[in-house]
């Protein structure tokens, strides 16, 4: 008898303390009653977050967490990320939410709520020269292409394609290998290699080969937080139903993705 009491105590204690953590981790409760929708986001990926010339983070993805913001009817405070910090900062609760061109990937959907649609995605494509007159990837067979050490479409660039990858630590240092003329191409991000040439200095290259290796891009926030999630991709559906994706290509000069006009067709 004495333990069959126990036994109920116990549950009914773990199922408060189940409460106490459901309660707890009803993020749109907390943002609602701070008034501020705090969101994760680039600003170093121009156009889709970097800094205008006032020190405002601006671009495609701060448009998206705006949006975000009038949804919830609160404040918007952005907060910069980069790749290496963004997962830690949405784990320790620094931020609500993070926008940041994360690619969706299995290993981060063990640890983080990625949102179902994705609300964006990037290629593989190269930046060249315009004079080197590059039609396919064929033609880099052999040819000396700068690439940035650990990206995972190294790999194949080099076993598929046979180019001849010559690997720098960081953007800087490849833009500089790219312009000096050590290497033919810089393979990289297609969405960041259009952000690049909105800059005057890189007019004589192009990006001028159909992108490949394409990765969904998820918006993410805290595991367990259903409500927000639920929310969230209500969201990201309706981005793609009403052409709010596509309109966000026009205003940041965004060439528009197959991705973009899919997604459009699926959801409208």
């Amino acid at each position: 008898m004495h333990n069959r009491y126990f036994s109920i105590v116990a549950a009914g204690v773990v199922l408060g303390m189940l409460g106490a953590t459901a309660a707890r981790a009803d993020a749109l409760d907390d943002i609602k009653k701070k008034g501020v929708l705090v969101v994760g986001t680039k600003a170093d990926y121009r156009p889709f977050g970097f800094l205008d010339p006032s020190g405002k983070i601006v671009g495609f993805e701060p448009d998206l967490a705006a949006d975000v913001a009038k949804r919830l009817g609160v404040k918007l405070e952005l907060v910069p990320v980069v790749a290496s910090n963004r997962i830690q900062f949405l784990q320790q609760g620094k931020i609500d939410m993070m926008i940041a061109t994360m690619s969706d990937t299995p290993e981060r959907r063990k640890i983080v709520d990625v949102v179902d649609p994705n609300y964006y995605g990037s290629g593989t494509n190269v930046l060249a020269p315009k004079s080197a007159g590059l039609k396919s990837w064929e033609a880099l067979r052999g040819k000396k292409v700068c690439l940035i050490q650990g990206s995972f479409y190294n790999k194949e660039l080099q076993e598929k394609y046979g180019v001849d990858g010559v690997a720098f630590p960081g953007t800087a240092e490849t833009y500089a290998a790219l312009k000096n003329g050590n290497c033919v191409a810089f393979a990289y991000d297609d969405t960041a290699i259009v952000g690049e040439m909105l800059k005057p200095e890189w007019s004589a290259y192009e990006m001028p080969l159909d992108s490949i290796l394409f990765v969904p891009w998820g918006l993410a926030i805290k595991q367990g937080e259903k409500g927000f999630a639920d929310m969230m991709a209500k969201t990201a559906a309706e981005w793609h139903k009403t052409g709010f994706i596509q309109d966000l290509e026009k205003k940041w000069a965004i060439k528009p993705t197959q991705f973009a006009q899919e997604m459009h067709d699926k959801y409208k």
